[in-house]
């Protein structure tokens, strides 16, 4: 935070000027650069940067602003930091009511795993040969919110377990009253947590962009479509196999030929598409038909290595094994409790189903991602600068109360400290290491781990696989705090391909280029000094 009543340093007008912009409208007064020097510095590429929020001397949300134009408050003096991630300056001599506004709306696309967040700015145009309503939106940040219900549910069944191995101790234990009943809308701790998290950070963005309107994906799984999609009708309530065999059922499934070399008018049969010896189950989903020849060649081998000159057939074959399902229930049990949550803000919400985003991702040529799926919900006719860096936002937790470590069976291997802090650091905050000597020297800058030692782990980006990458063993008196930890975990990351064509959704995740920007990019030397 810069210093009360000290002013930034201003450099010359030439200086100010070669500082890059996105190409926002920004026109200097004729008092802040020389009659003779032209703003010629206009970037094409303006879909490469992202927006910084803006607030009012008093805290109230005004329209974001472009990188160079919060570079240049912040020189000038006319603007303090309030929040690093994501960057956010506070104007000390503008108020809202002498600002102008324009409609933003943040669209959701909730997911189990991750949940794709879209910050856009409406323009509503009426087509003059048709008077159809076009909406334009532009994208002014996109994120994407890493949940963590599945370490919340191998928590709860962790400290389950534990639990019975102790009650197992004593005999002679009366069973409790089984008379608890759960409320109404009641949510698993696991499921409660999506809903929790994505509407904090709904809140977040509230506070920090003039928001007007919300729209949601409505996200209908059917899970008995899902497991077999030819069912319909009365077949709900009577079941997948009603008026069939198994086999039967698998030979109209499968064409009555043989799935691996597709020969006719022979003896077929029953077939594990992942062996039974290596875990695959008895499900419907799991069988197929084959013929003898090709049933005992493939033998206990999987489809994947039985095929691997035949990868189309075994994209097919694939096809029609059925998707685990839980990803698809804690969509359905949590959707309507979010929309509830949402229209209790009092904002205007939209809701959309899958399908209609799926079609303008298509319509738009847009790659398949969380964030841009999440730009894709409802109505809309255009997007703009959706190829800008995505905020990856992994929610961390803020800690445990348990001070005692456990083994697997239950029993203490050690001891915590009872202080969460050490030399004025916590775990999950955001610092900045300058190591001058060693073979640690370098610059190091991501999410700190502490120790009563002093010796602390630096996560310094977020890999592929979610996790970070560790630099360990960094003395505290190399540490500077950039930001408290509020319980997630920042990085930038780029999307990679730009056709939605041409993209699949593992291409998506796996071809990332990943970075460890955790502060506003291209901030001079000087004024990021001035906000430690």
């Amino acid at each position: 935070m810069l210093a009360k009543g000290k002013a930034p340093k201003v450099p010359a007008a030439s200086a100010r000027l070669s500082a890059g912009t996105d190409g926002a409208s920004y026109k200097p007064s004729r008092g802040d650069i020389d009659r003779k020097v032209r703003v010629t510095s206009v970037r094409k590429d303006i879909g490469e940067k992202m927006a910084v929020f803006v607030l009012d001397r008093w805290k109230k949300p005004l329209m974001p602003c472009s990188e160079k134009r919060a570079r240049m408050l912040l020189e000038r003096g006319r603007a303090r930091v309030h929040h690093m991630v994501p960057f956010t300056i506070r104007l000390v001599d503008r108020l809202v009511e002498n600002s102008a506004l324009q409609p933003v709306r943040l669209k959701l696309d909730p997911g189990s795993k991750a949940t794709g967040l879209a910050l856009v700015r409406e323009k509503e145009t009426v087509d003059v040969s048709t008077g159809e309503i076009i909406r334009t939106l532009t994208v002014l940040m996109l994120l994407e919110l890493k949940h963590r219900g599945h370490a919340i549910r191998d928590a709860l069944t962790s400290r389950g377990a534990f639990r019975r191995r102790r009650r197992g101790n004593l005999r002679y234990r009366p069973a409790r009253f089984d008379n608890r009943t759960k409320p109404e809308g009641w949510l698993a701790p696991s499921l409660q947590h999506r809903v929790g998290t994505t509407l904090a950070w709904v809140e977040r963005l509230m506070r920090w962009a003039p928001v007007t309107a919300l729209s949601q994906e409505l996200v209908r799984f059917d899970t008995q479509q899902m497991q077999n999609p030819e069912i319909s009708g009365t077949e709900y309530q009577q079941g997948t196999l009603l008026g069939y065999e198994v086999r039967e059922y698998l030979l109209e499934k499968w064409g009555r030929e043989c799935v691996y070399c597709g020969v006719e008018n022979v003896p077929l049969e029953i077939d594990h598409i992942h062996p039974r010896s290596k875990g695959g189950s008895d499900r419907v989903s799991n069988l197929t038909v084959s013929c003898h020849d090709c049933n005992q060649a493939k033998s206990n081998m999987p489809v994947e290595q039985f095929l691997a000159k035949r990868p189309e057939r075994v994209r097919k074959i694939l096809a029609q094994a059925k998707a685990p399902l839980r990803d698809a229930a804690a969509v359905n049990s949590t959707r309507w409790a979010l929309f509830q949550r949402l229209k209790a803000t009092g904002l205007d919400v939209e809701s959309a189903s899958g399908g209609r985003t799926k079609w303008n991702r298509h319509q738009l040529d847009i790659p398949k991602e969380h964030c841009l799926d999440g730009a894709c919900v409802g109505h809309v006719d255009a997007i703009e600068r959706w190829q800008q860096p995505v905020l990856s936002i992994k929610a961390t937790g803020r800690g445990s109360y348990q001070r005692t470590r456990l083994t697997k069976y239950g029993f203490p291997r050690g001891y915590l400290t009872r202080s969460k802090s050490a030399f004025g650091f916590h775990t999950g905050d955001m610092v900045k290491a300058v190591v001058t000597k060693g073979k640690k020297s370098g610059t190091w800058l991501g999410r700190v781990a502490i120790r009563a030692s002093g010796s602390f782990n630096i996560q310094t980006a977020v890999c592929k696989t979610g996790n970070g990458l560790v630099q360990g063993g960094i003395h505290h008196r190399f540490c500077t705090l950039i930001q408290r930890a509020d319980g997630y975990g920042y990085s930038w990351t780029k999307i990679a391909s730009t056709s939605a064509r041409t993209n699949t959704q593992g291409d998506a995740e796996m071809g990332r280029s990943v970075t460890a920007a955790l502060s506003l990019p291209g901030l001079n030397p000087g004024v990021s000094r001035a906000t430690g």
